[in-house]
């Protein structure tokens, strides 16, 4: 579903607005992110894991319909020919692009570094020495509310000055919100929250919006395989984010989010390398 939301954007939107329309987009993401986390915690501390289960598929249901309702039909989508033979030649082609590539790499290092580290925050204050409860801890993700800022502002800063020098700075402040969770002060470590928020949904929206501008064609695809590294980085560095926390601590979940960030300084510096001559 997002990438067909992606695509839909990328089609109809004008490419000078596309990053801050791609901003306003995951800025909805990020109130999800927060709601479902929140709202998750507190049923659960009410009632039990089930009821917050059933609860958040109702608001789904209820957001679908109205989505439905209301959503504007689309002016410039070309209908293709069903078949299964194409997609995969089509796939295959958005792989040999470097720029894509870049790009897949980067939702890669984003998604794993955020899951990662708001995953295993929560295990790190509800054990010692804070003991925070669970509806605590999940009102902590009122800091997505962040990204709700970010990604819009961000989106709306790279349609005007360049996306990879935007990008750069979102990179800066999600290892500056990665370090800042370290300090044991309990107050710190929700600004570090903030802040990694910040960057990141700021950083997703740049990103994302920056796949349908690079795919000259068959954007769905191009944006289906980007969501594909982005949740990809979400399962890999999620599962290896635990291991690393069993074993070092939360020292080993920021070590290896700094790691993610350096990465990302080399794909975005490819990533303009590989873009000679075109906007950045």
């Amino acid at each position: 579903m997002p990438a067909i939301a992606m695509t839909y954007l990328s089609e109809e939107i004008e490419p000078r607005s596309l990053g801050y329309a791609m901003g306003l987009y995951i800025s909805g993401n990020s109130i999800g992110g927060m709601a479902g986390r929140f709202i998750s915690g507190v049923v659960t501390d009410w009632f039990s894991w089930r009821a917050a289960v059933g609860f958040i598929g109702i608001l789904g249901l209820c957001a679908a319909v109205i989505f439905w309702l209301v959503i504007p039909p689309s002016r410039h989508f070309v209908k293709a020919a069903p078949g299964f033979k194409n997609p995969i030649p089509f796939l295959w082609s958005q792989c040999r692009n470097p720029r894509l590539l870049c790009l897949y790499g980067l939702g890669f290092l984003l998604m794993g570094g955020f899951v990662t580290l708001f995953n295993y925050i929560g295990f790190e204050l509800t054990g010692e020495p804070y003991h925070l409860s669970q509806s605590i801890v999940g009102s902590l993700f009122v800091v997505y509310l962040m990204g709700t800022v970010s990604s819009t502002w961000m989106g709306r800063l790279a349609d005007r000055y360049g996306r990879s020098h935007v990008l750069g700075i979102a990179l800066g402040i999600i290892l500056a919100g990665a370090v800042c969770t370290v300090h044991p002060a309990l107050w710190v470590k929700i600004i570090g929250l903030a802040l990694f928020a910040f960057g990141f949904f700021g950083g997703h929206s740049i990103t994302s919006s920056w796949v349908g501008l690079v795919a000259n064609q068959h954007k769905s695809q191009a944006n289906a395989l980007y969501l594909f590294f982005y949740y990809l980085g979400s399962s890999v560095s999620g599962t290896g984010g635990g291991l690393l926390y069993s074993h070092l601590g939360w020292i080993g979940i920021v070590g290896m989010i700094g790691v993610y960030v350096l990465i990302g300084f080399v794909l975005c510096n490819l990533l303009v390398h590989r873009l000679k001559g075109q906007a950045t």
